[in-house]
């Protein structure tokens, strides 16, 4: 048996156990410390962000964002129904109604059915949590104009678009506030957890007073209010560190590694990828596609024969048992997607050979 691929497994750039030696050296394992503030410098630095707030994950981000901006309990919240759970699940922490939206084309939210969606809602809904999917940009210019001329907050969910870009400028930094994941699965990973960022340094503040349980300026403990533990531990922030300085080279790698499925499997009709829309650079965490005629599940099965992972592609949020009762402004593409595609091996480790090899595979199911 050959070894196995994985789907995005963690790549490392060789300087984490150096960082992490230097954490145990300074003694401050525990939350915060050097390496948590310089992990917050280098995302301002690479995204162009003027705050940033390092956290335990990127749920907890979205949590903190939607508290902030004062979502509670009876508003109502736009959501990318085509997405991971972790997108909307802070929606219900606030005790607040999600809305579900579909996809259009490009996969990501449709700005069109977004627009029906506002009109539809039993009142003005009061947020947008808009995800980047498998880290490519949505139709920014047109959801930024509908969330400014309606006066909704725009946050983004860009747990699995951090290096992707939209004319230039990186996701996340669009809205009000943004969120990027660095789960074990991510193209920067810390083990587990995430980034808030935003221009907007009084919300960040709030954010970060929250993140240590809401503690008051006092010498002793003060609390008023409800707050979380949500920071990231300076163990962690070591590794993000490190990550940080191969970002780039990570995701022009896994754009490498799109461009020869692409070029492999692109010449068979069957095949659909999922786009890249005009002006944005992807960072291509996943390789994703649709089967127009094969079953996905024989070609997972098959690959999964070969010791190669693959994954269907998200389930909707409103087609999932959680949210049967939610309201959905649905046109039934991201149904159709979930039921036609899945992801391929994408890591950027992979070597231009395992991609062959998972080509072959897929090929073969196909014929």
């Amino acid at each position: 048996m050959m070894d196995r691929l994985f789907l995005s497994p963690p790549h490392m750039s060789g300087k984490e156990q150096q960082y992490i030696a230097e954490v145990f050296e300074s003694n401050y394992i525990a939350p915060l410390g050097a390496f948590v503030n310089r992990f917050e410098e280098s995302i301002k630095t690479y995204t162009g962000s003027l705050n940033a707030l390092a956290l335990s994950s990127a749920t907890a981000g979205l949590h903190l964002t939607l508290r902030v901006l004062g979502v509670s309990e009876g508003d109502y919240v736009l959501a990318s129904s085509f997405t991971f759970i972790g997108s909307v699940n802070a929606i219900l922490y606030q005790n607040a109604n999600p809305i579900f939206v579909d996809s259009d084309e490009s996969w990501n939210i449709s700005p069109k059915l977004l627009k029906e969606a506002i009109l539809k809602a039993p009142k003005k809904p009061k947020a947008l949590i808009v995800t980047h999917l498998y880290g490519q940009v949505c139709k920014l210019d047109e959801i930024i104009a509908i969330c400014k001329e309606e006066g909704i907050f725009l946050i983004e969910d860009a747990a699995e678009s951090l290096g992707a870009s939209y004319h230039g400028r990186q996701s996340g930094t669009f809205g009000d506030m943004g969120v990027y994941s660095f789960n074990g699965n991510k193209i920067l990973t810390t083990s587990g957890g995430g980034m808030l960022v935003s221009d907007n340094q009084e919300w960040v503040d709030k954010a970060r007073f929250l993140s240590t349980q809401a503690k008051e300026d006092y010498l002793h403990y003060e609390h008023k209010e409800v707050g979380y533990n949500y920071r990231m531990s300076n163990v962690l922030a070591a590794i993000g560190v490190a990550q940080m300085e191969v970002l780039d080279e990570h995701v022009n790698r896994r754009r490498e590694i799109f461009d020869i499925y692409q070029n492999i499997l692109g010449a068979y009709e069957e095949i659909q990828f999922m786009p890249e829309i005009e002006g944005s650079r992807g960072n291509r965490w996943l390789s994703t596609l649709t089967f127009n005629r094969t079953d996905p599940i024989k070609v997972i099965n098959l690959l999964e024969g070969a010791n190669i992972e693959s994954r269907p592609l998200w389930k909707p949020m409103h087609m999932q048992p959680l949210f049967n009762a939610t309201m959905v402004i649905e046109n039934g593409t991201s149904q159709t997607l979930f039921e036609k595609g899945i992801c391929l091996p994408s890591g950027s480790s992979m070597s231009d050979e395992d991609v062959i090899r998972v080509c072959d595979i897929v090929k073969e199911a196909i014929k």
